[in-house]
């Protein structure tokens, strides 16, 4: 598999144009006292689609040749990814078919079908998800975008640093969540070749862990269903992202449920911006890890805010 490099991120960057938000960076004195260090909070959320994952999914789906794209694109995802794969099909005039586990939010099931995509269910594991889709290729013959694991998506994912490194001058380190790693990969990519000296940080739960366990290990740990409240990092490191961690993350720090959910409301507090749970696991591993960061610069990605908001896990 390509591993995607610096002129395919300045290409992704022109291709998807004019189907993304340059997405704002916001501050907070309060968080930055409280933290003892300067907070850049990129803010994804506010993206089309409501996810980072739109940069992905549009390149990937742009970057199809018309024999392709006639016979649509499908994907297997817990939400943002099905749900950015849908808007970027939608922008092509494409079919999207979306593999998705009965357990995700209702509201990112909406979503995808509000953009045109097609759900079909599976699931809470990564064994079923593989599965069901891989009938839905058989039977469609769909152009497969995975949510991570393509050299499209990361070099559209990598498109974000950029621009933050565009908005926010000086920065000593960025700090994302990590699920299945594209963000992370795509950060990884960017900063590495144009701001090699900031450092990256990958944020993942504690109770989904298996980043951290495989950073430890020297080798990728997959788990097959973890349980938490982020919803939107359950799924494992494959060979393309893992490639990029282990080359240029200084470090996967962890946080608690409880932790996730009080830096959530923090910045719902502070920022006054609606975001996901998996987008507060950074500041939840700042806030745990102060002496990490004091006195530095960092930017930390927000990157969802696809929340169901009959369900906030402070409720």
């Amino acid at each position: 598999m390509h591993i995607p490099d610096l002129p395919d991120m300045l290409a992704a960057e022109v291709r998807i144009q004019p189907y993304i938000h340059r997405t704002p960076v916001l501050t907070s004195s309060f968080i930055n006292s409280l933290v003892g260090a300067e907070l850049f909070f990129k803010c994804e959320n506010l993206q089309k689609a409501g996810a980072f994952k739109a940069r992905g999914a549009s390149n990937a789906v742009f970057s199809l040749n018309d024999e392709q794209a006639a016979k649509g694109v499908a994907t297997h995802s817990s939400g943002n990814h099905g749900t950015c794969l849908s808007y970027a099909a939608g922008r092509r005039g494409i079919p999207c078919t979306v593999v998705m586990p009965r357990t995700a939010p209702q509201a990112k099931k909406d979503a995808v079908r509000g953009y045109g995509g097609k759900v079909v269910e599976c699931e809470a594991s990564t064994t079923s998800r593989e599965m069901v889709f891989a009938e839905v290729v058989t039977e469609t013959g769909a152009e497969f975008v995975h949510p991570y694991n393509d050299p499209r998506v990361i070099a559209g994912q990598a498109t974000c640093s950029k621009e933050l490194i565009e908005q926010v001058d000086n920065l000593d380190a960025v700090i994302a969540p990590i699920g299945g790693g594209g963000m992370v990969s795509g950060t990884c990519l960017t900063l590495s070749n144009l701001m090699p000296k900031v450092k990256i940080y990958a944020a993942e739960p504690e109770q989904a862990d298996d980043a951290y366990r495989s950073f430890k290990a020297g080798h990728i740990i997959a788990d097959d269903a973890p349980n938490t409240v982020a919803d939107g990092l359950k799924v494992p490191l494959k060979e393309l992202t893992w490639h990029f961690v282990r080359s240029h993350v200084s470090d996967i720090l962890t946080a608690s449920e409880d932790e996730i959910i009080d830096a959530m409301k923090l910045i719902w507090k502070r920022l006054k911006i609606v975001m996901e749970p998996s987008s507060a696991v950074p500041l939840a591993a700042i806030l745990k890890n102060k002496d990490v960061f004091a006195g530095r610069r960092v930017g930390i990605i927000i990157t969802g805010g696809n929340v169901d908001l009959d369900k906030l896990p402070w409720n």
